[in-house]
């Protein structure tokens, strides 16, 4: 499937150091389709009010991550996503061959995008050198709160890693 173009796969990790791949479960993946289009009309049939209306019962969670994975894939990055049993899992690794480290990148559809307990444990474990990590939501809002980079989840396009610190992204 993968091999075709019809999904992206991205690979777990346990133990987010960088680089990713050497550290990747092979025998563990998440499958995200790659087309969006598809993906709306197979959850909502043909009610684009699901989409368009911002309806609070409708989680639109499936449709943000799937819109990243091909962002980030289209950008030439490699996906995996952090799975811990006990601290939960991040959507997204990313290397950051600039600063060789590693960036995990929670993507919220929901209006309590500042919970993220698996990122802050990412954040604060010293073991794994990460020194940012980004949230993407439809706040619409750009701010910094320690760590923690928040962005409107359409900058996902937009997510090259630059510079010599990590606070840098060439938007």
């Amino acid at each position: 499937m993968t091999n075709s173009g019809i999904s992206l796969e991205v690979q777990s990790n346990t133990d987010p150091t960088f680089p990713l791949i050497q550290s990747s479960r092979k025998n563990l993946l998440k499958l995200y389709l790659n087309d969006v289009g598809i993906l709306t009309s197979v959850l909502y049939k043909n009610n684009i009010n699901a989409i368009l209306g911002d309806e609070n019962s409708i989680s639109l969670g499936s449709v943000y991550e799937s819109t990243v994975a091909m962002q980030l894939a289209s950008l030439g990055h490699s996906l995996f996503y952090y799975d811990n049993r006990h601290k939960g899992e991040v959507d997204f690794l990313i290397d950051d061959y600039n600063n060789l480290t590693v960036v995990p990148i929670e993507v919220k559809s929901g209006k309590d995008y500042t919970i993220h307990s698996a990122l802050n444990s990412l954040l604060d474990n010293a073991h794994s050198r990460i020194r940012m990590g980004i949230v993407l939501s439809n706040s619409g809002e750009i701010k910094r709160d320690g760590k923690i980079l928040y962005l409107p989840v359409y900058m996902a396009m937009l997510l090259k890693l630059s510079g010599e610190e990590p606070k840098k992204i060439t938007l």
